[in-house]
């Protein structure tokens, strides 16, 4: 007969086991909050694309790509959108919040897509797993692939998930947001704050 394990020990381990659990569904992606739709709940993107300028529209051309290339290839995206407001996001497919928000990213682009320059970066995830979230969750614009967190610690974004840095028209940092927008409202004052204002 084996030993029994004391009852001390026993509450312990029960304990950190459902502190286990809480803390994966914190951050997973169950729950209708933390929902954000399907591939047929993303907003009518084509009326904002239409009317961007044209450097905006090369952009959006690529639009729900992963893009390569690391902090190189993403400065040199920074550089070319010169003269526009940039709003970047980063997420994570396996990110809860990020999950939570993107619904406000997506109809936030679809509104402004004319006259600022969206992107993301996908940080610590893998290609597949964005890759798949990005064509069930469409969004008009490129997102960078940041597997390393190479680009958002440059940026000073790290270590939030998620974060949503905004540059100004000569391509500076002027505002991080470091966690959710909970609200699409929200997102839309500081679009307005540090993009359309500038």
């Amino acid at each position: 007969m084996e030993p029994s394990t004391p009852r001390p020990q026993r509450i312990a381990l029960a304990a950190a086991a459902f502190l286990t659990a809480l803390a994966l569904a914190a951050c997973g992606s169950s729950g209708d909050d933390l929902d954000p739709g399907s591939a047929a709940d993303a907003p009518d993107y084509s009326a904002a694309i239409e009317a961007a300028p044209p450097r905006l529209a090369g952009l959006y051309a690529e639009g729900g790509v992963l893009l390569g290339g690391g902090l190189d290839a993403y400065q040199r995206q920074i550089d070319e959108l010169e003269g526009f407001p940039i709003l970047v996001n980063k997420w994570a497919s396996w990110c809860g919040p990020c999950r939570q928000e993107f619904p406000h990213l997506q109809s936030q682009a679809a509104e402004h897509a004319d006259e600022v320059a969206f992107l993301g970066i996908d940080a610590d995830d893998s290609d597949e797993a964005a890759e798949t979230f990005l064509r069930d969750h469409p969004v008009p614009y490129p997102s960078f692939s940041d597997p390393d967190r190479e680009i958002v610690g440059e940026l000073g974004a790290e270590p939030e998930f998620p974060s949503t840095i905004f540059y100004d028209r000569d391509g500076e940092v002027v505002h991080i947001r470091r966690g959710v927008y909970a609200t699409e409202e929200e997102l839309a004052a500081d679009i307005d704050r540090y993009a359309l204002s500038g």
